[in-house]
C-alpha cells in the first residue's frame, strides 16, 4: 500500500502542470504522478500545431478568441468556461515560457511567430516548429525533475478508482457524495496489483483515439480515466462528439498512429484539392481550407466517397520552400520517407480520429461529480469545446484547468484525510490467458465496428448495429476479465469497449446533427437541446 497526499494519474501537460504548481506551493506535501509507460510518453507529446492564446493585443482580442471558440463549438459551449479559458490563457502560456518552453520567434527574434489555424480569425498560435507538444512535454518533465516532492512512478497502470463501493456499500449513479479514496494499480514491472491511497486524486489520462482504426493518437490513448470514472458511477457528458482531424497522412502501408499533417500547414497557405487538382472546400464553407475541423473532415469524407478515392490532397507546392522547411521540418521529412516531396508533390490526406470533446464532467474548478476527484485535459468535458474543438485550444484548456485545480486544492487539502480502511485488491482470476489472440482479435473487431458504423457520418441503423456488436464484445471481455490474470492489454481492451459503448449510446441519444455528430436520420440542428449526460 502506497500513501500520498495527492495522486495524479497521467504525466501529460494537464497532470504535470498541476503537479508542478501544487508541489511548488506546498513543498510539505507528497505529489505522486502515475504513468502507464514512461514519463515523457503522452498525448501531449504528439501535438504538432501549437497553443492558442491572445498574444498580440494590437490585432487580437479576447472577444475574437471567444467568438471563434463559440462558433466552432456550434452552440454547445459553456460561455462562462470559454471566457475563463480565453482570458486566463495568456498567463498560463507565460507560465510554461517561464519554465523554459522555446516557442518560435519571428525573423527579428523579438516577437513570437504566431500561426493561424482553421476557425481562427487571427494569428494567435504559439508553436515550436511542428513539434509543439514535444517541446511542452520536455519543458514540463525537466521542470518536474527539479522538484523534490514530486515522485513519478513509471509503468503503473491504473485499474479502478477506489470508492465506497470497495467498502461494501451499494453505489449507483444517483448515490450522493460518492468519494474517491485512491486507485488500484497494476505494477507492470512486478505484475502485482497495488493500492495507492490519497487525500485527493486528479485524473489526467488523455483521450481514447484507439477506438478507431485510423487515429493520430498514440497507442496509449485508450480512455482509461474516462472508463474508470464511468465504472465509479461518475458523471460523463457529450461523449458523441469525437473530432476527426481532416488531414492525417495517407500511408498505403498503414501505421498506428497515423501521422498528422498539422492544421498549421493550411494556416500557412496549404490548399485542399482532389487528386486531379480541383479545389473543393469553397463549395462547403466560405473559409475554404481554413474552415473548422468538423466541416473540413465531413467535406473530405464526402469527396472521397463521391469520387471513390482513398484520399484527398493537400497542395503546398506553391509555398516558399525555405519557410515551409523552417516551420514544418518533421512533416517534410515524414512525407519524404514515404516518397512524397511536399514541395513537388501534393500530400495525400484522409481524416483520422484526433480528439475526444466529451468526457468526465467537471465544474469551473476541475472538480468532478465524485468528491475529492478532479480531472483535466482531454479526458474531461469542461464545457469549453461544445460540439467541436477549435484548433489549438486543447493544450490551453489543460493548463488553465490544471492551474484552477491547484488553486482549489490549496484551500481544501489540509481538511482532507487519507482513508486507510481500504481492502486490498480482490483477485478475480488467476489463470494466464491461454491465447493472446482473443484480446488482439477483439481489439481489431472493436476498431472495425467503430470505424464503419460510428465514424464521421452516422445513422440509426449503423448505431444499432454497433451497439449490438459491442454488446457481444463486452460480454466476452468481461468473462475473460473475471477468469484470467489482469494484464495491461486486457484492461485497455475493456476500457476501449466502455468508451466505444459510451460514444455509440450518446450518438443514439442525440437526435440532431451538430458539430462533430452528423447523422443522416436527423440532418438538421434542433433549436434547443441539452447536453447528453451519462
Amino acid at each position: 500500500m502506497i500513501k500520498t497526499d495527492i495522486l495524479v494519474i497521467g504525466s501529460g501537460i494537464a497532470g504535470l502542470t498541476f503537479a508542478i504548481k501544487m508541489a511548488t506551493k506546498r513543498p510539505d506535501l507528497t505529489i505522486t504522478v502515475l504513468t502507464k509507460t514512461v514519463e515523457r510518453e503522452s498525448n501531449t507529446r504528439y501535438a504538432q500545431g501549437g497553443v492558442a492564446a491572445v498574444w498580440n493585443e494590437e490585432t487580437d482580442t479576447f472577444k475574437k478568441h471567444i467568438e471563434d471558440t463559440l462558433d466552432a463549438g456550434d452552440g454547445l459551449c459553456d460561455e462562462e468556461i470559454v471566457q475563463i479559458v480565453v482570458e486566463e490563457g495568456p498567463d498560463r502560456v507565460q507560465d510554461i515560457i517561464d519554465w523554459g518552453a522555446r516557442f518560435d520567434r519571428g525573423k527579428d527574434k523579438k516577437d513570437y511567430d504566431l500561426g493561424r489555424e482553421g476557425g481562427h480569425s487571427e494569428n494567435r498560435i504559439l508553436h515550436y516548429k511542428d513539434l509543439t507538444g514535444w517541446e511542452m512535454q520536455r519543458t514540463l518533465a525537466d521542470k518536474a525533475a527539479t522538484i523534490s516532492n514530486i515522485e513519478i512512478l513509471e509503468h503503473y497502470f491504473a485499474i479502478d478508482l477506489i470508492t465506497q463501493h470497495h467498502l461494501g456499500y451499494t453505489v449507483t449513479r444517483v448515490t450522493p457524495n460518492i468519494e474517491c479514496f485512491g486507485v488500484y494499480v497494476l505494477n507492470k514491472k512486478t505484475g502485482e496489483i497495488e493500492t495507492i491511497l490519497a487525500k485527493s486524486t486528479i485524473v489526467a489520462t488523455g483521450g481514447a483515439g484507439q477506438i478507431y482504426k485510423n487515429t493520430t493518437n498514440p497507442v496509449i490513448a485508450t480512455g482509461d480515466g474516462i472508463a474508470m470514472v464511468y465504472r465509479a458511477k461518475g458523471r460523463l457528458s457529450n461523449m458523441e462528439f469525437v473530432q476527426f482531424h481532416p488531414t492525417g497522412l495517407y500511408n498505403p502501408a498503414g501505421e498506428n498512429p497515423a501521422f498528422l499533417i498539422s492544421e498549421a500547414v493550411r494556416g500557412y497557405g496549404g490548399i485542399l484539392k482532389s487528386k486531379d487538382g480541383e479545389e473543393f472546400m469553397k463549395q462547403y464553407d466560405r473559409r475554404g481550407s481554413l474552415a473548422p475541423r468538423d466541416i473540413v473532415a465531413r467535406a473530405i469524407d464526402k469527396e472521397m466517397k463521391m469520387r471513390g478515392e482513398e484520399f484527398m490532397c493537400l497542395d503546398c507546392r506553391h509555398l516558399d520552400k525555405e519557410g515551409f522547411l523552417a516551420h514544418f521540418p518533421t512533416i517534410y521529412d515524414k512525407c519524404k520517407s514515404i516518397g512524397i516531396d511536399a514541395m513537388e508533390d501534393m500530400i495525400p490526406v484522409t481524416p483520422a480520429c484526433h480528439y475526444m470533446c466529451g468526457g468526465i464532467w467537471t465544474n469551473e474548478m476541475g472538480q468532478s461529480s465524485i468528491n475529492n476527484l478532479y480531472a483535466c485535459g482531454e479526458c474531461t468535458y469542461s464545457g469549453l469545446h461544445g460540439a467541436n474543438r477549435l484548433a489549438s485550444n486543447s493544450l490551453l484548456e489543460a493548463m488553465v484547468f490544471a492551474h484552477r485545480i491547484h488553486l482549489d486544492l490549496l484551500e481544501k487539502i489540509d481538511d482532507l484525510e487519507i482513508n486507510e480502511n481500504i481492502p486490498g485488491w480482490h483477485t478475480r482470476g488467476t489463470m494466464e490467458p491461454k491465447e493472446m489472440v482473443l484480446i488482439t482479435q477483439s481489439m481489431k473487431e472493436l476498431k472495425d465496428i467503430m470505424s464503419y458504423y460510428v465514424g464521421i457520418v452516422r445513422s440509426n441503423v449503423r448505431l444499432k448495429r454497433a451497439n449490438d456488436r459491442l454488446g457481444i464484445l463486452y460480454r466476452e471481455t468481461e468473462e475473460l476479465y473475471n477468469s484470467t490474470a489482469i494484464s495491461p492489454q486486457l484492461c485497455e481492451l475493456r476500457n476501449l469497449i466502455t468508451i466505444a459503448y459510451l460514444v455509440t449510446r450518446s450518438a443514439s441519444m442525440r437526435r440532431e446533427s451538430r458539430g462533430l455528430h452528423y447523422t443522416t436520420d436527423f440532418p438538421n440542428k434542433l433549436a434547443f437541446i441539452e447536453n447528453s449526460v451519462l
